[in-house]
């Protein structure tokens, strides 16, 4: 019984539309703006880095604060599943028809709890290629791959990289349309 109140609530931490209050502060729509993503790539591009600095922070904290509850409830495999579940609310929102985020910023929140090292490592080498490229979605493609890279080599339990790879994939999956834009040479620049 735990476990699905757990689950439920974490779904409903995810679904907290950080970057739409941050960006109706503004006095903008951000589902209209850009790409449409209410997420911290898309406002940074359109409002400005300190604002999508807030939103990543605000997001992250969403999947941190899912993972830091599993751990304390019930140790890791319950904190895998309220990162997951808190990504779930974040990319899939049951209040706004299932559309959401893209679950980076929320997904590194959760690894930044569940593998430390891994996430010091990974954030500055999304930054490095975001900025060479131009392009978050190529840079949080490339650090979803690496994570179950991260998690075997700092050898956590075997269990942990089918996990990690799962999660990776789930977020992964929400950036079809942005693979699809990087293959047409349309994607949107950072």
């Amino acid at each position: 019984m735990t476990w699905v109140l757990i689950v439920v609530a974490t779904y409903v931490v995810g679904m907290f539309p950080s970057a739409i209050l941050v960006a109706r502060a503004a006095g903008v729509d951000i589902t209209s703006v850009g790409s449409g993503n209410p997420g911290a790539a898309n406002i940074t591009r359109n409002l400005g880095w300190k604002r999508g600095a807030w939103v990543f922070v605000l997001d992250a904290a969403k999947g941190a604060a899912a993972v830091g509850a599993g751990l304390a409830i019930d140790g890791r495999p319950l904190a895998y599943l309220a990162g997951a579940t808190a990504i779930l609310g974040h990319c899939y929102p049951a209040t706004r028809g299932l559309n959401g985020g893209k679950g980076v910023a929320t997904g590194g929140g959760a690894f930044a709890v569940l593998t430390p090292v891994v996430f010091v490592i990974l954030v500055p080498t999304w930054v490095v290629i975001s900025k060479v490229t131009k392009t978050a979605a190529l840079a949080s493609l490339i650090v979803l791959c690496a994570i179950p890279v991260g998690v075997w080599v700092t050898g956590r339990d075997l269990w942990e990289l089918p996990a990690s790879i799962g999660i990776a994939l789930l977020i992964a999956l929400r950036h079809a349309s942005n693979i699809r834009r990087m293959r047409s040479g349309s994607e949107l620049s950072l």
